[in-house]
C-alpha cells in the first residue's frame, strides 16, 4: 500500500479509536456517578468512594470533550490532535480511579489510542479557522466572565454576596445570573452589588446571544445548504480519498455514470451556471469554482484525493486544470482526457499521469470492428483491454 494511503488508514482508525474512548468515558463515568464503590482493580481499596464519584463525573465531561476532539480530528484539524493527545492520558487516569469492571475497556482503548495518534501526527495538520464574528464572539464571553468571576469574588462577604467564599462560588454566580438561568441561592445584599448584578446581568446575556448567533448562525447556513443540495465546508473537508473531476462537459458525462456504478465517492468542481445546478438536481456532488483556481482545489480536497479527472471539451481549459494540480499537489495522480489527438503530447507535458484520447480510440474500434473478420474482432477487444 502506498504511503498517502496508509496516513488515510492510520487516519481513520485514530478518529474512530477517539470516538470509541470518548463514548465509553461517558458512559463508564455515568456508571461511576450512579455507583461509586470502588471495588475492582489493585487500587479499589485505597479510593474513597467520594473520589471515585468525582472521577466518574469528570470522566463524563472529559468523553464529551473527546467528543469534540473526535470531530475535529475528522476535519483534520491540528488543535484537535493536541487535545486528544492531552486527554487519552485523562480518561485512562480517570479509568484507574473508578476502578470498575467498566472502566477496563476505557483504559484499554486509551493506551492503545496514544500510539495510533502518535503515528498518524501528519493526517492532522489543518489548522483551525475561526471567523472574526466567532473570534469577537468568543472573546466577548470569556471577558465578561472573567469580569462577573473576578468582580463577585472582590465583593464577597459582608461586602455584597455572603455566600461567595471561592473563585468557584463566584464563577458559578457569574454563569447563572448571565445565562438568566438564576437559581436564587446566591443574591446580592448591599447597593453595590446590586449594581454590579445588573451589570453581569445586561453584559451576560448580551455576549450569549452573541456567541450563540455566531455559533449557531454556520450551523443554520450548514442545513439550509443541506437543504439546497450544496456541499458545506464540514462536507468539503470530510471528503478523503475521492476523485476529483476537473470541468464539465460532454466528455465528463460517462465518467460521472462509470464512477458512480464504481461507488467511489466523487466531486465535481464545475463554474457555476446551468451545468451545477443540474448536477445538484441529479445528487451529484458539484463545487461551482474555476478548476483552475489552486484555492478552489484546496476546497475540493484534492491533496487527499485519489486522483484528479479532467475531460472538458476543451483541452486549454484542461490544460490549466491539470498544471494547478500538479504544481500545487505534485503528489496526485491526474487523468486527461484530449479532444484533439495533437493535444495528447500538450496535455502530458502539462502534468497528466495518463491522457487518454476518446475519438482516436473509438475511430480504431469501429474500423476493426468494420472488418467484419476474427482478427478484426480480437484487436478491437485488445482496444478494450488497452482502455
Amino acid at each position: 500500500m502506498d504511503v498517502p494511503g496508509v496516513k488515510r488508514v492510520t487516519g481513520r482508525v485514530a478518529v474512530a479509536l477517539t470516538l470509541a474512548v470518548a463514548a465509553l468515558s461517558v458512559g463508564v463515568g455515568i456508571l461511576g456517578i450512579v455507583n461509586p464503590t470502588a471495588n475492582f482493580g489493585p487500587f479499589a481499596q485505597h479510593i474513597p468512594p467520594a473520589i471515585s464519584q468525582t472521577a466518574g463525573f469528570t470522566g463524563s465531561l472529559t468523553g464529551f470533550l473527546m467528543v469534540m476532539s473526535a470531530f475535529g480530528l475528522r476535519r483534520g484539524l491540528r488543535v484537535a490532535w493536541y487535545s486528544t493527545m492531552v486527554l487519552l492520558p485523562v480518561t485512562a487516569g480517570q479509568g484507574l480511579v473508578q476502578a470498575t469492571p467498566y472502566s477496563v475497556p476505557l483504559v484499554v482503548l486509551s493506551v492503545v489510542a496514544f500510539p495510533v495518534l502518535a503515528v498518524a501526527r501528519s493526517r492532522f495538520d489543518e489548522p483551525i479557522s475561526l471567523s472574526t464574528s466567532q473570534l469577537a464572539a468568543g472573546g466577548a464571553l470569556a471577558g465578561v466572565q472573567a469580569y462577573g468571576t473576578i468582580g463577585t469574588y472582590a465583593l464577597r462577604g459582608e461586602r455584597g454576596f455572603t455566600g461567595v467564599n471561592t473563585m468557584l462560588d463566584a464563577f458559578y454566580y457569574t454563569l447563572v445570573t448571565s445565562s438568566t438561568v438564576g437559581y436564587g441561592d446566591l443574591t446580592p445584599t448591599t447597593q453595590e452589588a446590586r449594581l454590579f448584578s445588573l451589570s453581569v446581568l445586561v453584559l451576560g446575556t448580551a455576549s450569549f446571544a452573541v456567541a450563540l448567533g455566531a455559533l449557531l448562525g454556520p450551523a443554520l447556513e450548514a442545513r439550509f445548504a443541506s437543504a439546497l443540495g450544496r456541499m458545506t465546508q464540514s462536507d468539503l473537508e470530510s471528503l478523503d480519498g475521492h476523485v476529483v473531476v476537473a470541468g464539465y462537459g460532454d466528455l465528463t458525462e460517462p465518467i460521472l455514470t462509470e464512477l458512480a456504478a464504481s461507488g467511489r465517492q466523487f466531486l465535481v468542481v464545475a463554474r457555476g451556471g446551468t451545468d451545477t445546478s443540474e448536477l445538484r438536481d441529479r445528487d451529484i456532488d458539484v463545487l461551482a469554482g474555476d478548476p483552475a483556481d489552486e484555492k478552489v482545489l484546496e476546497r475540493a480536497g484534492v491533496e487527499r484525493a485519489r486522483a484528479v479527472v479532467a475531460a472538458t471539451n476543451d483541452d486549454g481549459e484542461d490544460a490549466l486544470a491539470i498544471l494547478t494540480v500538479t504544481e500545487a499537489f505534485p503528489d496526485v495522480r491526474v487523468v486527461a482526457a484530449a479532444t484533439e489527438q495533437e493535444n495528447e503530447p500538450k496535455l502530458r507535458r502539462a502534468g497528466a499521469n495518463t491522457v487518454i484520447s476518446p475519438m482516436v480510440i473509438g475511430g480504431r474500434l469501429l474500423a476493426r470492428s468494420a472488418l467484419g473478420d476474427d482478427q478484426a474482432e480480437q484487436d478491437a477487444a485488445d482496444v478494450v483491454d488497452e482502455v
